[in-house]
């Protein structure tokens, strides 16, 4: 049976609470219904003259903004002639002006299951603004393309609260975007006057290829879900100098460096036996971002067990053995990331210098999944009064 969003509900059987309501609606290019019919034009016609304006997020309403910190501008979508306020740029945050006029601000957007994935950032600032503006909070939900089950990874100390993490949560949460923002909510008193529109069907151990729904890339650099699967990890390769794959056709899969020989990095890895992949030597030759024009040596992930499959862990061994075989050539990422300037992108990434700071001193990955796994067990344990759908 195909699973039914929040989306297909809502504009099925429009709830009275919402008739006459003056609407705003936080989107994107993925936002779509039935027949890839895009989400305003299914809100504006199940609420007649409701739609007053349209938010998006990184990477822009139609998702045409490739790499991180461009910035959207503001425009008029030229279909109904809606204003569309950007939320990624100077601005992260919608304003009191934007929300004072609205009843309602509808939030649809596709998520990847990863903190670090900005749309869930941009949906909990959405939520903290609309509480000062006493607007009402709608989630149309989705479901978590790469399950509700397994969880991974440490979660987030407060001082690195970021664009890329606001409140505490391990890389990989297992939950939805409804989930998560009743988890922010209640936890972290966002004091947002919050409504989920659950998804009709979908059950956590279903991983998006089984639930029906068109995918329609979320951003340009997750075109598939085989990629989805890799990022809870892969996206660690952004606060270094070594390419996650932008600029080839299978981003966050492949990545590597001119420097690197990947011989030697399988031979490396091989007595660590992780499961669930396997790690291909790959060649590539990126034609924008890091190493643009120069070809690259490294490895493909090749995710042949998805319930085994460790993201998280797999990409900092990788991260691990890169260090102890060019320790003159590896280096984290300096630039400003993410709106951040004084902060290590790897830091803001992972949520606790401590992983950092293990990697540098050789500490294997294994004990450092250790290291966060009782604080990821007291998170389990409050994650359980938040869910939505049964294994």
């Amino acid at each position: 049976m195909r699973v039914r969003t929040g989306l297909e509900s809502l504009t099925r059987q429009p709830p009275p609470s919402l008739q006459g309501a003056a609407l705003g609606l936080l989107c994107n290019q993925a936002s779509v219904g039935p027949g890839y019919r895009p989400a305003w034009e299914m809100v504006a016609a199940a609420f007649p003259g409701g739609l007053q304006a349209l938010f998006s997020p990184q990477h822009g309403l139609w998702g045409e903004k490739q790499d991180n910190m461009v910035a959207s501008p503001d425009f008029v979508e030229p279909g109904r002639g809606l204003p569309v306020h950007s939320l990624y740029g100077e601005r992260l945050r919608p304003t009191a002006a934007m929300l004072d006029p609205l009843d309602a601000l509808l939030i649809d957007l596709p998520d990847v299951g990863t903190r670090v994935y900005t749309f869930a950032t941009t949906m909990a600032y959405s939520m903290e603004a609309a509480a000062r503006a006493h607007t009402r909070v709608v989630i149309l939900d989705r479901p978590n393309p790469i399950g509700g089950v397994q969880v991974e990874g440490n979660l987030l100390i407060p001082a690195l609260a970021s664009l890329v993490g606001p409140h505490p949560l391990p890389m990989r949460h297992g939950l939805t975007l409804g989930e998560l923002a009743r988890y922010y909510n209640e936890v972290f008193r966002l004091g947002c006057e919050l409504e989920v529109i659950p998804a009709q069907g979908w059950r956590r151990s279903q991983y998006f290829d089984a639930t029906g729904l068109p995918w329609v890339m979320p951003s340009p650099n997750l075109p598939t879900l085989d990629t989805a699967l890799v990022y809870p990890g892969q996206v660690l390769w952004e606060g270094t100098n070594i390419s996650e794959g932008r600029g080839t056709t299978r981003p966050f899969e492949l990545w590597g460096a001119p420097f690197i020989d990947p011989r030697a990095l399988q031979e490396r890895l091989a007595p660590l036996e992780l499961p669930g992949v396997i790690l291909r030597e790959a060649w590539f030759q990126p034609t924008f971002h890091k190493w643009a024009g120069e070809v690259c040596a490294g490895l493909q992930l090749h995710v042949t067990d998805r319930r085994a499959f460790q993201p998280y862990i797999t990409t900092l061994a990788l991260i691990n053995a890169v260090r102890e075989l060019y320790p003159g050539e590896f280096r984290w990422r300096t630039e400003p990331y993410e709106y951040e300037t004084e902060r290590l992108a790897f830091d803001l990434l992972t949520g606790d210098t401590a992983i950092r700071a293990g990697l540098e001193v050789g500490v294997p990955v294994r004990e450092l999944e250790a290291f966060w796994q009782p604080r990821l067990a007291e998170f389990l344990e409050v994650r359980r009064a938040f869910l939505l759908y049964p294994e």
